[in-house]
């Protein structure tokens, strides 16, 4: 792959920043705008705002984008009486959905409805191909009955299609605190997990595992490293290989109202060794991105998505 596509969004007052935004870069450290920086996609169901993106690339060659059904802008203060607690049990059920063949050409938004009544919101989600089971799994953070809508835990559904999923599993729970925001990668015969933990400690951490689904363990050199940081918030992780080989891992920073928050960069030579140092001075971004989500694409994508006539 010769370059990236960060599909993301922006947090704004107004309901246009919780749609679907596009950047783009041809080496993972200087990003563009897309579409002069207003949204390729826009969100008409449920409700009618997105957050927290993700993107795949399918093995018969299909994107899929999906996110959390949630317009704050539209509903924070009416539908959900400004609580968050409100949001977490009467959320949206569903996660939007769009397709494309091409990056440029979308499918209409679609509600794929995972979770029953026991299930809160569907948080984040995101997804991680099994080799094992040749299908992809579909993970989110969801409160849930089973534990009187308490702490947090992450939700998963396997699909071959996107089209037909399997009734959802916890795949984890952290005992001492809720967990959000997961995202997981194979590297080498492992699997690397990072969550956002709500408490003990509060900020990102990232554990391995010889399975998917089985256990894992903390790498407490990550957790050396985000000491460093003096500030907790921290959400929303995502990771992409660059063009050498070093592991970027973006952070979403919540901890300042607009100017200086959003997305920065950490970089590690391995990700087993779980060291990710803040590497601000390398990055240009055009503006803060919100949680999102980084895939390679050819050259021949990059160019097309540049290219392409947004229209609204």
């Amino acid at each position: 792959m010769d370059a990236y596509l960060f599909v993301h969004f922006k947090e704004k007052k107004t309901p246009d920043g919780e749609q679907v935004y596009f950047a783009l870069s041809t080496d993972g450290f200087v990003w563009e705008q897309v579409n002069d920086g207003k949204p390729v996609l826009w969100s008409r169901l449920g409700d009618k705002g997105v957050r927290d993106h993700t993107i795949v690339r399918t093995a018969s060659g299909q994107f899929v984008i999906l996110a959390t059904d949630l317009s704050l802008a539209n509903g924070f203060e009416s539908k959900y009486k400004s609580n968050w607690a409100n949001i977490g049990r009467e959320g949206s059920k569903c996660l939007s959905m769009w397709r494309s063949d091409d990056l440029v050409n979308w499918s209409e938004q679609l509600l794929v409805e995972l979770g029953d009544e026991d299930y809160g919101c569907l948080w984040a989600p995101d997804v991680i191909f099994d080799r094992n089971g040749e299908d992809y799994m579909l993970h989110w953070s969801s409160a849930h009955a089973s534990n009187h809508y308490g702490n947090k835990a992450i939700y998963y559904a396997r699909t071959k299609d996107f089209e037909t999923f399997a009734k959802p599993q916890m795949l984890c729970r952290k005992v001492d605190s809720g967990i959000i925001d997961s995202a997981i990668y194979e590297e080498n015969g492992w699997f690397y997990r990072f969550l956002k933990s709500e408490g003990n400690p509060v900020g990102i951490i990232l554990e391995k595992g010889r399975t998917l689904t089985g256990e894992y363990e903390r790498i407490k050199a990550f957790d050396e490293e985000m000491a460093k940081l003096g500030h907790p918030a921290y959400e929303a992780p995502t990771a992409f290989k660059l063009p050498d080989g070093r592991w970027c891992l973006m952070l979403d920073f919540f901890g300042v109202e607009g100017e200086g928050q959003g997305y920065v960069p950490f970089i590690a030579d391995d990700i087993d060794t779980g060291r990710f140092i803040r590497s601000d001075a390398a990055f240009r971004f055009p503006y803060r991105f919100k949680h999102g989500t980084v895939l390679p694409i050819t050259k021949e994508e990059y160019e097309r998505i540049k290219g392409w006539d947004w229209k609204p």
